[in-house]
């Protein structure tokens, strides 16, 4: 219910926040780059990742994934999981970027054969 109710919300206020982009070779591959450029600066970045650096780098690697892919509810949660310490060293943002390309060109196939 209250997924619903915040669904409504962005559907009211942010209405191209929730439109998915058709893909295209460019878009996946600037989303996979940004994807991998931050998980390794967030690898590099190690214990001192602690600070602010990693959270404003989650921030801005949501923001342009989702302006890329669309936004996808996956993107929540590594939003989440990168805001503890030990999992920034795990390439969360490319596997869900991966997985957010897969479901959406399973979709989009779908949809051209329609």
């Amino acid at each position: 219910m209250m997924a619903g109710r915040v669904r409504r919300l962005i559907e009211r206020y942010f209405p191209r926040f929730l439109e998915v982009p058709p893909l295209t070779i460019g878009r996946i591959a600037a989303a996979v780059a940004i994807a991998v450029v931050v998980d390794g600066v967030q690898l590099v970045l190690g214990p001192i990742g602690w600070s602010l650096a990693d959270e404003i780098l989650d921030v801005a690697a949501m923001i342009a994934i989702s302006r890329l892919l669309g936004f996808h509810p996956l993107l929540l949660p590594t939003f989440l999981i990168e805001l503890f310490p030990v999992a920034d060293v795990l390439p969360t943002w490319t596997g869900c970027v991966a997985l957010v390309v897969a479901l959406r060109w399973r979709a989009q196939r779908r949809q051209t054969a329609t």
